[in-house]
């Protein structure tokens, strides 16, 4: 998978970790190349899994993890897709912010074809949050989502749904607005703080192969500072984690 390809790239080459949020190259194969509109370079970097490096222009929607295909169709529906989903993932998996299981009872979203008249997913949604105890998430995670409406259901670029135009535009409870996949990005590089310590926290739990706890937040501090003093390379942050205590002592039960 082509964010496989990238997030490697990035370790080998010991390239800023603020890449996986925007980037002004991609990786592709033939199949994501006429996916995403993009011409197939015969002369590009090649590496072992068939992919290309591919320099993107300043207007592509494709740089970072937002751009890729495999993150659309992971949050999406088979038929649609889903701002909900979009934003969660965002706010779970990239900024490090815990949402919580939405309350019972919650009616579904009309699907493709059952509505009288035709509405973008916008529509639905904002008629769905009404509903004060579904209002609260959601005013978190559908603006996020919404920046990646002109992604569909397998990451290809739209402009119009159900023949209505989109509108990509969100604004966060913070107040900070934005309209699109490239001013989204924008927003959450201004999280990096955020973004970098879920990153180092994963990291971390993956290192140790256990789940964390409260004595692991000296290793975890102590990597994003090592992150911050060397451009985010991921070195710096490798290194810390190995030389860690918890690393170097680390403690497995005697099997029988």
């Amino acid at each position: 998978m082509n964010w496989i390809t990238f997030l490697v790239h990035l370790l080998r080459n010991d390239q800023s970790l603020l890449t996986i949020i925007e980037s002004d190259y991609t990786f592709i194969d033939r199949s994501l190349a006429q996916l995403y509109g993009l011409d197939w370079p015969e002369d590009a970097e090649v590496d072992g899994s068939g992919f290309r490096r591919v320099l993107l222009n300043s207007e592509s929607p494709r740089g970072g993890v937002l751009g890729m295909s495999a993150i659309h169709l992971a949050t999406s529906y088979p038929t649609r897709t889903s701002p909900v989903l979009r934003g969660r993932w965002i706010l779970e998996s990239l900024i490090g912010d815990e949402v919580p299981p939405p309350p019972p009872n919650v009616p579904a979203l009309v699907e493709p074809g059952e509505q009288v008249k035709p509405a973008t997913l916008r529509q639905q949604l904002e008629e769905h949050r009404k509903n004060p105890d579904c209002a609260a998430c959601h005013n978190r995670m559908d603006p996020l989502g919404f920046g990646l409406e002109n992604f569909d259901a397998l990451g290809r670029w739209r402009t119009q749904e159900n023949g209505l135009a989109i509108d990509a535009s969100g604004t966060l409870p913070s107040g900070e607005s934005f309209s699109g996949p490239a001013q989204l990005r924008k927003i959450i590089l201004s999280k990096k703080d955020k973004v970098m310590k879920h990153l180092v926290r994963k990291m971390v739990g993956y290192a140790y192969g256990r789940q964390l706890n409260k004595f692991d937040r000296c290793v975890i501090e102590e990597g994003y500072r090592a992150l911050q003093a060397n451009e985010f390379r991921p070195s710096s942050l490798i290194s810390t984690i190995a030389t860690s205590f918890p690393f170097r002592h680390r403690f497995y039960a005697k099997q029988d």
